[in-house]
């Protein structure tokens, strides 16, 4: 998905509920939040989304612009009206929003998640799609392992806090794993001697 797709969503969205505010909430609420998303985080086709001040509003959404959809077979992206319950959020989230507000939302204010209420809300889910995004969030140093552990305290329920502690845990290995592979790679930086690297720097 891209900026100006989640855009349309959050227009089309405000447009079927009579609505000026749309929360987003999914993978996709980190293009409110982060310029130049890395492409790996952009894969979804689906934007998480709910009329901030009428829930009852977001069986609209998936109606008219869900899954499926004619919005869905014409665009090839499609929204998904959930609650912010529906997801774990740790406390304060709704203080660290980032608003989308332009002519291509009509006047419409996209609210999104903050890249790290957002990682912190899919290490407690933790499903291996969740897990696959954080460390793309963390290997492109969007957030740090350390803010995350803080932020993992201010989880409201016990379980959710544990599950995100060990989600946490799994990212870190994957990392660690990664950079390991990366430094026994024939081209590695650190492989590199002196000669090849004064070349490179010539052909750059």
């Amino acid at each position: 998905m891209t900026r100006q797709q989640l855009e349309h969503i959050i227009r089309a969205a405000g447009s079927i509920t009579d609505e000026k505010v749309i929360l987003v909430l999914g993978s996709q609420a980190i293009l409110g939040s982060v310029e130049d998303v890395p492409e790996k985080l952009l894969v979804s086709i689906e934007a998480d989304v709910f009329p901030l001040r009428a829930p009852d509003k977001s069986e609209l959404i998936n109606g008219s612009i869900g899954e499926i959809s004619r919005f869905h077979e014409t665009f090839g992206y499609y929204a998904h009206g959930i609650p912010p319950d529906s997801c774990p959020l740790p406390a304060g989230w709704d203080k660290r929003l980032s608003p989308i507000q332009n002519e291509n939302t009509n006047g419409i204010t996209g609210l999104c998640l903050s890249a790290l209420d957002l990682a912190c809300s899919k290490l407690a889910a933790g499903r291996p799609k969740d897990l696959d995004f954080v460390t793309e969030i963390l290997a492109n140093k969007i957030v740090t392992p350390h803010g995350l552990e803080k932020l993992i305290l201010d989880l409201p329920r016990v379980e959710h806090r544990t599950n995100a502690k060990r989600s946490l845990q799994i990212v870190e290995h994957r990392l660690r794993f990664q950079e390991i592979a990366d430094s026994h790679e024939p081209n590695s930086p650190t492989k590199s001697h002196g000669k090849g690297k004064d070349r490179d720097e010539l052909t750059l």
